[in-house]
């Protein structure tokens, strides 16, 4: 399956500009045209253009799902029968866990249940929030509307989950590419320089001393390194998934400078998208604020959500709770303020939501366009060091042997 990047209007008007899999360009255009979209321009994706995506197996990623809800919404569009939709999305979806969680639900139509309770046996696949829209559209008869707004919502996940893990990504792969290639040159290049120099009997000048002291300590203990490396990955990976980890990743994420502007604007898109998706669905506002902190990335915001919906329900004003919580930018809780004045608070939620959206993007290309020097710089400083060690002991030998002559 190929990948390609396409803009197009969606049936509400609305600019999109996504990603889509498909077996051929033409596939992928009849399947966008069949989902109610107007292709504006299209192109196959390649290595270099592509986003980057951490292949890991496990329950089904945004992408997943926004698949699911577009091939949902446009088979069920053509009249078929929801058990025979599920049917044939269990034998198309490549996701096993998402294929499994499929069928077992066709099984469960066919015995009389709804589609919305089907869902909710699989809490780990199908989100409560998913379920609930699902729940009213089967109430409404408007099951496709809900579907299309499911697609959208899973899409800008996509794209703001994307974008974080690119801005993340790149420099970790810098990193450990750069850690790989020092190790190489301490234990399999610099010793044989190491030997030379010492058979000559000459004085070594000071930085190839050190480089020298730093090479044999590494081919004694490089096995130390690797299980010190391993042991800090899989600590920091088992210490946040505890309370004290959690909070101590979010404190982190919001007080390093441009990754805490980037963890705000993210935090706050999703905010407001999963809060004008759960208000349009008939939800009240203490039920949906509930919802939304179970999407929240950041536990401090998970907190400061949940701190919201308890004022609200005491008789707060939304706006007033954001505010208080200090973790919100004015624009966001003035916004709100506005919706609510309005009578308009679920529109104005998703406008501000397109705003962040935006917002994600520059700060993602912010925080690349800040660490690509800073690596390169530190990269060079590093190759220096290693080139003077080197050719300081080839310099002092030319010179004594000039003299020599």
């Amino acid at each position: 399956m190929a990948s390609f990047s396409y803009i197009a209007v969606n049936r509400m008007g609305k600019r999109v500009k996504d990603n889509v899999e498909a077996s051929s360009i033409e596939t992928a255009k009849n399947s966008l045209r069949s989902a109610g979209y107007t292709i504006l321009e299209i192109k196959e994706l390649n290595a270099l253009n592509k986003d980057i995506e951490l292949p890991f197996l496990g329950n089904p990623k945004p992408k997943d799902m926004a698949i699911f809800c577009r091939q949902f919404r446009s088979i069920l569009r053509a009249g078929v029968p929801v058990s025979n939709v599920l049917a044939m999305l269990g034998q198309q979806t490549e996701n096993p866990k998402l294929a499994a969680a499929i069928r077992e639900m066709q099984a469960g139509i066919e015995k009389g249940e709804t589609l919305a309770g089907s869902m909710r046996k699989h809490p780990k696949i199908f989100s409560s929030m998913l379920c609930n829209m699902i729940a009213a559209g089967e109430e409404s008869g408007n099951l496709e509307e809900s579907f299309g707004q499911m697609e959208d919502w899973f899409d800008k996940a996509k794209r703001t989950k994307a974008a974080v893990k690119k801005a993340m990504t790149y420099p970790c792969i810098v990193l450990i590419v750069m850690v790989v290639v020092l190790i190489i040159m301490m234990v399999k290049v610099f010793p044989g320089f190491i030997s030379s120099f010492a058979e000559m009997n000459m004085e070594l000048p000071l930085p190839t001393r050190i480089v020298m002291g730093m090479s044999n300590w590494f081919v004694e203990w490089w096995w130390m390194v690797a299980l010190v490396l391993i042991a800090l990955v899989a600590g920091a990976v088992l210490f946040n998934k505890t309370s004290k980890g959690k909070h101590f990743f979010g404190w982190l994420t919001r007080k390093i400078p441009v990754v805490s502007n980037m963890t705000i604007k993210s935090e706050c898109a999703t905010f407001c998208r999963t809060l004008s998706l759960l208000l349009g669905s008939g939800l009240t506002l203490t039920d949906s604020l509930e919802m939304v902190a179970m999407n929240m990335s950041n536990i401090y915001y998970q907190e400061a959500v949940l701190t919201c919906r308890t004022m609200v329900s005491e008789g707060w004003t939304l706006s007033a709770s954001l505010r208080d919580t200090g973790l919100f930018p004015p624009m966001v809780y003035n916004l709100v303020g506005i919706g609510e004045e309005t009578g308009d608070l679920q529109g104005m939620l998703l406008k501000t939501a397109d705003y962040y959206d935006d917002e994600v993007e520059e700060a993602t290309q912010a925080l690349l366009g800040m660490m690509e020097p800073m690596i390169t710089v530190f990269l060079g400083i590093m190759v220096a060091l290693l080139v003077v060690a080197i050719y300081l002991p080839m310099m002092n030998m030319t010179k004594a042997y000039d003299q020599y002559l």
